[in-house]
């Protein structure tokens, strides 16, 4: 579609920006009016789905007929049945009278459903009915009536979890979303929020008769860069806001920062996310893991070294059957300063004890051999020995790393990490 087209679209419509996305709803929204279907247009709150029934209607075969906008969400549940498809006298307490209801006001033309995810199930089903067979029957009547309306539907719900929820039928779900349009959230449509902001500043200078507030280049920045959880509505509000109540025209980041609102950490997040694109939770515990364990590995070292002063003899020496460094599992997870210690919980059990996982059950110490002792007491790291203990635990199970894991006495996925930071895949 040719850009004058959509520019004389928006330019009829007061729709600012040149975001991609925008163009494309735009263009479904054209191709779409001519063909008499039904269309649910989604989007989050604020960011101008009102205006796409409109464009549909004016631009269909319907645009001489009545259009309405009936909004969902604001008509309690227990007469949302009457305001659609009308009521018959004594009907209910207060229906003195009768009525015809949307559907039989707007036969013929064009009604819009704003907030559609928020119809009760009863009603879901008496429209499912109408968009089928074009039939309804008024509250309190017998009478079939027949009617000729398309149906534009518009929601900011998640419309999938609402159905996997029970709260929206599937099959109204597929009758209503013949054609979908999607309208871009206003974070996401780049330098349009300073165009809009433009467009609303310049607008209250005129209806008010006074000079429009400007933003400097870091007030720009500033201002693309928030998330605007309420979208354009609330971009126009702010706009409003600053033209009565700001004393400088020419608006500042300082002055900027005192009419938004503090984003909330879970916001914060979100646009973190969207910045990088590379932000994990996932990278995030993998440091923490790698802290602690160095920690661990410290804290073992320092022992080891208490450990043979202790242990030293008159010259000096240390006893070198006591010097093993750090065994794996069992009451050998660290070495022992005296009595006291021999109940310490084991740094390896400590690091896997989380709400995601409980602790791995304690099985015997795994038998050390001649070979094994003698490489303790030979003064390896702390690594080598770990190393040494990881593969001759797994070469007694013939590769098996639960059972390594089990006679080691700690978890396969402490064992998993240990293998691949050993080298020993």
């Amino acid at each position: 579609m040719q850009q004058d087209t959509l520019q004389r679209i928006k330019q009829r419509y007061g729709i600012v920006g040149h975001c991609e996305a925008l163009d494309r709803a735009l263009e479904i929204a054209l191709k779409i009016a001519p063909v008499d279907l039904s269309v649910l247009v989604t989007g989050e709150n604020g960011v101008g789905k009102e205006s796409f029934p409109r464009i549909i209607h004016d631009h269909s075969q319907r645009r001489n007929k009545k259009y309405f906008a009936v909004n969902c969400g604001a008509i309690p549940e227990g007469t949302i049945d009457s305001e659609l498809f009308g009521h018959e006298k004594g009907a209910f307490t207060g229906a003195v009278d009768q009525r015809e209801g949307y559907f039989a006001a707007a036969n013929g033309g064009t009604l819009f459903l704003d907030e559609v995810g928020e119809l009760p199930l009863p009603t879901q089903a008496r429209l499912l009915r109408v968009l089928e067979t074009g039939e309804y029957i008024r509250v309190g009547s017998s009478e079939v009536r027949k009617t000729d309306v398309r149906i534009v539907a518009a929601t900011n719900v998640d419309m999938a979890k609402a159905i996997a929820g029970g709260k929206f039928r599937e099959d109204l779900y597929y009758r209503l979303n013949t054609v979908s349009i999607a309208v871009p959230a206003l974070r996401d449509r780049g330098a349009d929020a300073a165009l809009l902001f433009r467009k609303f500043a310049l607008d209250m200078s005129e209806k008010y008769h006074m000079p429009p507030v400007r933003l400097d280049e870091a007030a720009q920045r500033m201002l693309l860069a928030y998330s605007w959880p309420g979208n354009v509505r609330q971009l126009k509000n702010l706009a409003e806001n600053m033209s009565v109540t700001a004393e400088e025209r020419d608006i500042t980041p300082e002055v900027l920062s005192r009419y938004l609102p503090v984003e909330s950490n879970h916001t914060q997040l979100v646009a973190v996310g969207r910045a990088t694109e590379a932000h994990s939770f996932e990278n995030e515990r993998e440091i923490l893991y790698q802290i602690l364990f160095d920690l661990r590995r410290d804290v073992s070292e320092l022992k080891r070294i208490i450990h043979q002063r202790q242990d030293a003899g008159p010259h000096g020496s240390a006893h070198p059957a006591d010097n093993s460094g750090l065994v794996l599992g069992g009451s050998h997870a660290a070495p022992k300063l005296n009595k006291a210690d021999s109940s310490e919980v084991s740094y390896w059990e400590a690091e896997e004890v989380s709400d995601e996982e409980p602790a791995a059950p304690r099985s015997p110490e795994p038998p050390r051999s001649g070979a094994m002792a003698g490489t303790a007491a030979s003064g390896m790291s702390l690594e080598e020995v770990e190393r040494t203990m990881i593969q001759q635990s797994l070469a007694a199970n013939n590769g098996r790393r639960k059972a390594a894991a089990d006679q080691l006495g700690i978890s396969e996925r402490t064992l998993y990490r240990k293998i691949k930071e050993y080298g020993l895949e």
